[in-house]
């Protein structure tokens, strides 16, 4: 009989590679927030699977150091990044509950305490 893996040992890594490009550019990222509650309903076990699959799929095209527009392009940088993840929220608003907005903001607020 497999045993399920914890799922701290996995999601801890990404949380923390998303931290680091969130923190480095904090103050250019304003949907931080809105990715961050993305994160958060993709790891939950309540999210369908369909749902996960497209959340994963714009948070990785998020934390990717390549992208359609370099992120380093001041103004512009994190316009295709914020455009990714707004369709992502916007097509999968219903699954993204307060819990996961709550501790998104929670988070920001340790991370910019630091």
């Amino acid at each position: 009989m497999a045993t399920n893996p914890d799922p701290r040992a996995t999601v801890l890594p990404r949380l923390e590679r998303m931290r680091d490009t969130i923190r480095r550019n904090l103050h250019r990222v304003p949907f931080a927030e809105d990715a961050l509650a993305a994160y958060f309903c993709a790891i939950d076990r309540r999210t369908p699977a369909y749902a996960k699959a497209v959340l994963a799929g714009a948070l990785g095209y998020f934390v990717l150091p390549t992208d359609a527009i370099p992120d380093v392009i001041v103004g512009i940088g994190f316009t295709d990044d914020a455009s990714v993840i707004a369709l992502a929220l916007t097509t999968l608003a219903r699954h993204i509950r307060r819990d996961h907005r709550d501790r998104a903001r929670d988070l920001l607020d340790r991370w910019r305490a630091v």
